[in-house]
Order: C-alpha cells, then structure tokens, then sequence
C-alpha cells in the first residue's frame, strides 16, 4: 500500500484548472453568491480539488468544495456523483454533504465540475512512527456512527422494491454497476462479476483466479445471500453509501458531528455497507461492525452474519486492486478470503439445504 511507484502519481488533470473559478461554475452557484477565490483542497489520485472561498447575498462566508475532470468519463463521474449524493442527502441531511451542482467549464473543452458545501473537518496524527505522514480526518466515535448508519438505512428503503441502482456509479476511476433485480443474490452476482473482469483487465488473467470467482459465483454467493430471502424471508433493499471506509467519512469541526461524501450508493442488502470495516487496515473496523450490529441486529439466517460480512468486503478488495496496477496486494487478499469462505462452505447452498433438513429431524431448526 506504499509502493512510491503505485500512489506517487500525477494526477491527470491540469493544475491550471482549479488556479480560477470559471464562468460555467459560477453560473451553477446559489443566486446571489460572491465569489473571492479559489485554493487547492482535499486530495484525490483522479481529479483537482479545490475551495472556493465565497459569500451569500449578504456577505455571510459560504465555501464551496469543488472537483474537476475531464473528457467524456469526467463528464459520467460528476454527473453520478451528483445523482448520488443528491439521493443521499435526502435520505439524510444531517449525515450528507449536501451538492450544490455539477456542469461544463466554459473557458475550457471537455471540462466538468462537481460542486458541494465546503466543510472544515477535524483531523488527528495517526501513531504510524512515519513523521512525513500528514494528519488525517478524524473519525467519528464508534458509539456514535453506527447508530447514524443504521438511521439512514432505515429511511433509505427502496420505493420500487428493486436491488441495484438506475445508472452507472464511479469508485475512483472505475465504474459501478449494480443492474436493477428484483433479488440480492442476482444483483450482487451481477455487480461482483463486472467487478472482477475490470480487476482482470488491470492485472491480467489468473487461472486461481478463474477457479476461486468460479467458486465464489457458484457456492458461497448461494449459500450466503440465497436463504436471505427464502423460507417465507423478505430482504427489503435499503440504500447505502457504498464505500463507506475511514477515508469517506469525517467529522465536522464546526458541529463535531459525523459527515458522509463520496457516496457510490446502491439499494442493497443493508449488511453490505458493512464490507468497508471488516479489513483490518481501516481505521473505523471490527467494533464498528459490532455496534451496528447491536443497534440494528442482523438479517437472518443470523449465524452467517459475519460470513456474509466477510463475503461483502470481497467486493471492496476487489475493487481495490482494480483502480492500481502493479499493485497485488488486494488480489491476494481477495484470494486468501475467497479461499476461506470455500472452506466453509463447500457444498454451497445444497449444504444448507442438509443443514436444514438435520435440524427438522432433529427439532432444532
């Protein structure tokens, strides 16, 4: 993950454009807004990122965050990320980043912007014993943030009853899609797969590779996600962040309260929100899964909540080493967890099946 050659890049957007604020950007701010410069915020390996320090019609300070990219996949990413924030923020405004707008430079072709409310997050050293490690934002408290979560899960249910997400969202550079299903098991089957043809496009084919999704698609997805919603049992799709780990997630240093951005939300399982804290390399991690877990409880069959957990962040690994060639760190860790869950449960759903057959006998079902 500190591989000089993997993260030290150039960002792929000139600089010049966030050195002013151009004509197309103010036309899509607030009515009224004075515009009194611009400076380089935030950090991001696929676009520029920038304040914009402002005012209201009446001279109270309104800071913009801004992104900018370019071309014809620029163009898709802030449009989506403004589709989605929009939908999240709705669901909760008090946890969003609220957007303000997205659009087309005017003084420059094929340029796209992004626009949100600014926010000053707390930020904290991280004990790491690198002192050329800058401060990082700080997370919210564990007894606090699941909570919120589980809030936003609960006023996010699906009003068509359908998995999945109308258009196409971007993590990083690479798009996302989860087709529209009426069940959990064929949407995530659907996304996981486009998921791992983009990590094979970057990294190249790999015969365990081949052989694990094989398993993975054909026995653990089955036997996981399938008893969600059968036996008289109803999954109700509820609309996630979709990338929820520690560094899409701060705490505002104005109101000391949680803050969500960079959504790339789906109406999914709400246990997939989950996938981003099971790695132990994230900050916000295990007891976080916990506390959620106790506020909100877990879908049953409950005894393969944390399989089914460990299956999700199958995904974010995946999707990991899908954004940074040469780096195979997240396949091996996709390999290893993949290995695991086969191990598991190796006979897939039919497994199930006997499992639940021998309790009928039994009288322990």
């Amino acid at each position: 993950m500190t591989d000089k050659e993997v993260w030290d890049k150039e960002i792929p957007i000139p600089e010049r454009l966030i050195k002013y604020v151009d004509q197309g950007v103010r036309d899509k701010l607030p009515p009224g807004t004075q515009v009194h410069g611009i400076t380089q915020s935030g950090a991001s390996y696929w676009a520029r990122t920038a304040k914009i320090e402002a005012a209201d019609a009446v001279g109270n300070p309104t800071p913009f965050f801004m992104k900018v990219l370019q071309f014809e996949q620029g163009k898709d990413m802030v449009s989506a990320e403004y589709y989605a924030m929009s939908l999240l923020h709705s669901a909760n405004p008090d946890m969003v980043v609220e957007p303000v707008a997205w659009g087309a430079y005017t003084e420059e072709p094929e340029t796209y912007f992004f626009v949100c409310r600014f926010h000053q997050f707390l930020k904290v050293k991280e004990p790491s014993g690198r002192k050329e490690l800058p401060p990082v934002n700080k997370i919210p408290d564990v007894l606090v943030f699941p909570g919120l979560v589980s809030d936003l899960h609960k006023r996010g249910a699906s009003r068509t009853g359908e998995f999945g997400f109308p258009i196409t969202m971007y993590g990083g550079r690479n798009p996302q899609t989860f087709p529209l299903c009426k069940s959990w098991e064929e949407c995530f089957s659907k996304g996981l797969s486009n998921i791992f043809d983009a990590e094979e496009q970057t990294h190249g084919p790999d015969e365990e590779m081949r052989h694990l999704r094989e398993g993975l698609m054909t026995k653990v997805i089955p036997r996981l996600l399938r008893p969600l919603e059968t036996e008289g049992r109803v999954l109700t799709p509820t609309l996630v962040h979709g990338d929820l780990w520690d560094g899409n997630v701060a705490v505002d240093k104005a109101t000391g309260k949680p803050l969500v951005f960079d959504a790339t939300p789906l109406y999914a399982h709400n246990e997939y929100e989950l996938g981003p804290w099971w790695p132990t390399r994230h900050r916000m991690g295990r007891d976080y899964i916990e506390e959620y877990q106790t506020i909100h409880g877990a879908s049953k069959p409950s005894r393969d909540f944390e399989s089914r957990v460990k299956l999700y962040a199958i995904r974010f690994d995946l999707h990991a080493s899908s954004l940074y060639p040469g780096n195979l760190l997240w396949r091996n860790l996709v390999k290893d967890a993949i290995r695991d869950l086969l191990n598991r449960y190796p006979l897939g759903y039919e497994g199930y099946l006997m499992e639940q057959e021998r309790s009928r006998q039994t009288g322990k079902l």
